[in-house]
């Protein structure tokens, strides 16, 4: 029996190759100002709006992870499933146009010198991700942005951004997705289905958090890994578990200490 294709897969497996040969030198870079914030006892910021929020869950805390990275989501605009009614999709993406909110959201925050933020919004182009990210070098944080260069270039910038994410950037990591977003088209319909961005964020991500361990050995300054039981024992990963939750915990006191 022949298998049947997976159009998808075939595009997103394309979707990564593109990634590995044009995006490597930023994942570089990104992974180095990784380690060097988390080497100094920093944190590295991770900010997404939408379906963004889910290359910032996957950062940490997962198996596999490590503190250092700090998961900043608001969960009224993140919070999907319910779609219609209370909390639905509607009021999220309303809100993420809403122009001062980035401000309120990193008044929350005392950001140390050698800290690092990064953004995700596969568009780059409504108004909280943008602010944060004007805000976060305000306040003298290096700034990169995961975005969809062909999707930000599709449009104009909302006029509550005032700019694409990309150009506020200190550096910017392209997801190499279509300007749709979605990968395939299906006969007889005339719009594509089944988004990209999700498998790009999610390499990214993971790339750096491969590359930046890899430096952080080589300076003696890694953090414990998250790991499971079948791999290091039950009592090794409970141990590992409370070490990176309290380093993680250490690290986020001084960020969350106003004076």
């Amino acid at each position: 029996m022949t298998a049947r294709p997976l159009p998808w897969v075939t595009a997103a497996i394309g979707l990564l190759e593109r990634l590995a040969e044009t995006q490597a030198d930023a994942i570089e870079t990104a992974s180095q100002w990784c380690a060097e914030a988390i080497a100094a006892d920093g944190l590295v910021h991770l900010f997404g709006t939408g379906h963004s929020r889910m290359p910032v869950e996957e950062m940490f805390p997962r198996y596999g992870s490590y503190p250092g990275f700090h998961p900043i989501v608001e969960l009224s605009m993140t919070f999907h499933t319910q779609v219609v009614g209370a909390n639905g999709q509607r009021q999220a993406m309303f809100i993420e146009r809403t122009p001062g909110l980035a401000e309120v959201i990193l008044g929350n925050f005392t950001f140390g010198p050698q800290d690092v933020m990064m953004i995700f919004s596969a568009s780059g182009v409504t108004a909280v991700p943008v602010e944060m990210a004007r805000g976060a070098r305000a306040r003298g944080m290096r700034v990169i942005a995961v975005t969809s260069v062909s999707q930000s270039m599709a449009v104009e910038p909302e006029p509550a951004a005032g700019a694409r994410l990309m150009e506020v950037a200190d550096l910017v990591i392209d997801l190499c997705t279509p300007h749709a977003d979605a990968l395939c088209l299906v006969e007889g319909l005339d719009t594509p289905v089944g988004p990209g961005s999700t498998v790009t964020a999610v390499a990214i991500v993971n790339s750096i958090k491969v590359r930046t361990a890899e430096l952080l050995v080589a300076r003696g300054a890694m953090p414990p890994v998250l790991s499971r039981s079948t791999v290091v024992g039950a009592e090794r990963s409970r141990a590992l578990f409370e070490e990176a939750y309290r380093d993680h915990a250490r690290r986020l006191a001084r960020a969350l200490d106003k004076g």
